[in-house]
């Protein structure tokens, strides 16, 4: 178990602000038991995960942005093995970060301070206000440390609260699990806390959003209820009149008006960091039943679906191009139909690469015959090595762990309780990549990994990186001579539109498909794919509610 120590106050440089101006600000008290803050509070709910919370909260940050105000997004603790990196080396959730975004800020760890990274069904690595803190169990951390954590968080919150107009806070899970509630700080005793309005999301798509609505809403005290101003059935489709009857009954039940009926919105094109999301990407199944051979047909490409698979968020781009079918690969025998093969993140490496050689991938990634090869990011890039050390149980909980790696890349790892948390840009070091030159060699992304790597004989540098606020650069990842692999620790890498199409026209030519005609453009669209949906949930709310709810004044 890692040392762990609070800090006496959030440090300045963990806060970020805009320094537009606002729009007027009315009287409104605070809750009970509050602190009286300039910021306004509303709180995005959920009756369950995947409901929409992120999105929706997402949407809030920019309609309010939009309306002058100045807007911060706060999620006191966050699960998920998604994360992102802010300017100044800290870790946070990638929702909070698209959030930051959608407000027009930086991302600072004091909008997500608790960010709770699953190692086993039981555990857990903490990373608070950025950094890591320990290594626990579920049990401990929801029986004692929860509560040792919780004034960092209010004090987070706190100081966002002193910089910005208005605040919108997420939720996590359900307000409503009664065996968690006593020790849950995400939910109502943060809304308490903030003073903050809440509006109460259920996702009508997975059916039963009436019996889920009144269930959450039962399942709160008097004082908790008090707080809910408005529910929002989300991800609707069909005939809005058809469930008009359903809403108003369901708001008589509850006392509790409706705020919105938000539809479905295709192809929204923005990460979504819940790993319920995972059940709804492609399988090889699905994303390759068109089994044409012709020059023209999709690049496919495959991502082995490991259980501790970490920034799933990495291929969301690679995902929207028209000239790929990208899929998660659950079976062995699923790398034989692949173009390209990607051994992603993890956050359990050790654990990733044991159970591919129980499961049988061993011997189908040494015989891929895909003509573009294996590509290795983070976690995946030191399975591929030569081996793998923990002596200093960063992942083992205590006791030292090795493993012999695939043997594709002339590197070995040892690992490490520091990790490495910086945004990065960098060029391919050799400027090609599957035998064909990059038109453009340089992207952006971000490390996020507790390892270091040293490169054998043989090996030369997948790219030469620069990270942001350290000067100098280095190399990363690494190429091997005989085979066609590659690796680097760079999450993010597929982001930029310019590098992606380059990287895709190289792999292409590799396997002798056509070149690329149509093309999606991401990064430069998503600005646009964040207005869309924020005037689009803006459209299906009831925006003086959420007015009154705030006391403000457009």
């Amino acid at each position: 178990m890692l040392a762990r120590s609070l800090p006496e106050r959030i440090p300045p440089e963990v806060l970020g602000r805009d320094q537009q101006g606002s729009p007027e600000l009315l009287a409104a008290p605070a809750g009970n038991g509050t602190v009286q803050m300039s910021a306004r509070a509303l709180m995005v709910l959920g009756t369950a995960s995947h409901a929409g919370k992120s999105i929706l909260t997402t949407a809030l940050c920019r309609i309010l942005s939009n309306e002058g105000f100045r807007v911060a997004p706060f999620k006191a603790q966050n699960m998920s093995l998604n994360s992102a990196a802010t300017p100044d080396g800290r870790e946070i959730g990638r929702a909070q970060a698209l959030q930051a975004e959608a407000c027009r800020i930086p991302p600072s760890a004091a909008m997500n301070p608790i960010l709770i990274k699953p190692s086993c069904d039981r555990a857990a690595q903490i990373v608070v206000l950025g950094k890591v803190w320990g290594q626990m169990t579920a049990a401990d951390y929801h029986e004692c440390r929860v509560e040792e954590l919780f004034p960092t968080v209010v004090e987070a919150y706190q100081q966002l609260a002193a910089e910005y107009d208005v605040v919108v806070l997420e939720g996590a899970g359900s307000p409503a699990e009664i065996n968690l509630k006593a020790h849950d700080i995400v939910n109502m005793r943060m809304a308490k806390a903030a003073g903050a309005a809440c509006l109460l999301a259920a996702d009508i798509d997975r059916g039963g959003v009436f019996a889920s609505l009144l269930g959450t809403v039962e399942l709160l005290d008097a004082e908790e209820r008090a707080l809910l101003r408005g529910f929002i059935i989300n991800k609707f489709r069909g005939d809005v009149s058809l469930l008009r009857p359903g809403v108003e009954m369901i708001a008589e039940r509850v006392r509790i008006p409706c705020a919105g009926i938000v539809p479905w919105l295709p192809n929204l094109g923005l990460d979504e960091e819940d790993s319920v999301a995972m059940e709804e990407r492609r399988t090889a199944s699905r994303a390759w039943a068109e089994r044409s051979n012709g020059p023209d047909r999709a690049l496919r490409i495959g991502v082995i679906a490991f259980p501790y698979m970490a920034n799933f968020t990495d291929f969301d781009e690679l995902s929207a191009e028209p000239s790929v079918a990208l899929a998660f690969l659950e079976h062995p025998s699923d790398v034989r139909d692949a173009d390209l093969l990607i051994l992603p993140g993890s956050k359990q490496t050790l654990d990733d690469l044991a159970w591919l050689r129980r499961r049988g991938w061993e011997p189908e990634i040494h015989n891929f015959a895909g003509r573009a090869g294996v590509l290795g990011i983070c976690g995946g890039m030191q399975m591929m090595g030569h081996g793998i050390e923990d002596p200093e149980g960063v992942e083992s909980h205590g006791s030292a762990r090795s493993a012999h790696g695939l043997g594709l890349l002339p590197i070995t790892t040892v690992l490490r309780h520091k990790k490495v948390t910086r945004p990065v840009q960098g060029r391919v070091a050799p400027s090609a990549l599957f035998g064909a030159r990059l038109e453009a060699p340089c992207f952006r992304g971000y490390e996020i990994h507790m390892g270091e790597t040293v490169y054998t004989e043989g090996a030369q540098p997948f790219a030469e990186i620069q990270r942001a606020g350290v000067a100098g650069s280095i190399l990363d990842g690494a190429i091997a001579g005989h085979v066609r692999a590659y690796g680097t620790y760079v999450h993010g890498l597929f982001h930029e539109d310019v590098f992606r199409h380059s990287f895709l026209a190289a792999a292409r030519s590799a396997c002798g498909l056509a070149p690329i005609e149509s093309r999606a453009f991401v990064t430069a669209e998503r600005e646009g794919r964040i207005d869309r949906l924020a005037e689009h949930v803006r459209q299906s709310l009831d925006m003086e509610l959420i007015h009154e709810c705030l006391g403000v004044r457009r």
